[in-house]
């Protein structure tokens, strides 16, 4: 019987290999998801309180100044601290940190300021700041390293009014381990990483586009030379007018 009146096409070389990866990314999208449910029941157990709290270094965060706290105003600004508060921990009470500077070391203090309310919190009001709450902030504009661009803040007008106290830092309750849970967690970890599975698995599942941040971090705007591409430079004038 010839092989072109048989009822099916045998499969070529190429297209096995192509099922055979095709397979294959089926299979690591099901681990991915798998993964993910894993950490989602991980994140979902109880806390557990415990018989004897213990402590845990400190913790550092703003409070009212003694003069503002017997003003008329309190339950304002306390309103206002309760959306910009910070908190720190530190295993020492003083939050002395060494740091160095020109091939010297020196021991500075741990900075700490209030939280800025970015652009996007600002417009759609997500702190829930009512109007008399917005008077006490003003605009700053300031070039961030990290995104390499100017960001919009606002920030409070009056930091005076709040200082720093520090507290121990008491642990009451800490959370449930599952250990079966962590067992599989953990071989899924070690399969993906001793076979080099993540770089796949991220392709798959995220694209291969660059996140905007990520090409905002990298991406620079292209020069063009008006001289050199005199031609594609006028056109490019025409379409923008």
């Amino acid at each position: 019987m010839d092989l072109h009146e048989m009822p099916y096409r045998l499969k070529s070389a190429r297209q096995k290999r192509r099922l055979v990866k095709k397979d294959r990314d089926k299979r690591l999208i099901q681990l991915d998801k798998h993964q993910n449910l894993l950490w989602k029941q991980k994140r979902e157990l109880p806390m557990i309180p415990l018989a004897q709290p213990y402590q845990k270094g400190w913790k550092r965060f703003f409070v009212l100044r003694k003069d503002v706290q017997q003003s008329a105003k309190a339950a304002f600004y306390q309103g206002i601290l309760d959306k910009i508060n910070t908190l720190e921990y530190y295993h020492d009470k003083s939050f002395i940190q060494r740091i160095r500077k020109k091939g010297r070391y020196h021991y500075e203090v741990r900075p700490q300021t209030l939280r800025p309310i970015y652009e996007d919190e600002w417009f759609g009001n997500k702190l829930k700041l009512t109007d008399a709450e917005k008077l006490c902030f003003y605009r700053y504009e300031g070039f961030s390293e990290w995104h390499r661009r100017v960001i919009v803040n606002y920030l409070f007008d009056e930091p005076w009014r709040f200082v720093l106290a520090v507290k121990p830092h008491i642990i009451y309750e800490v959370k449930m381990i599952d250990e079966v849970l962590e067992q599989e967690i953990k071989a899924i970890d070690n399969h993906i990483e001793n076979n080099c599975l993540k770089a796949r698995i991220d392709r798959l599942t995220r694209g291969r586009g660059r996140r905007r941040w990520y090409a905002d971090f990298f991406d620079k705007p292209k020069y063009i030379n008006k001289l050199k591409n005199k031609s594609m430079y006028l056109i490019q004038e025409r379409y923008m007018d």
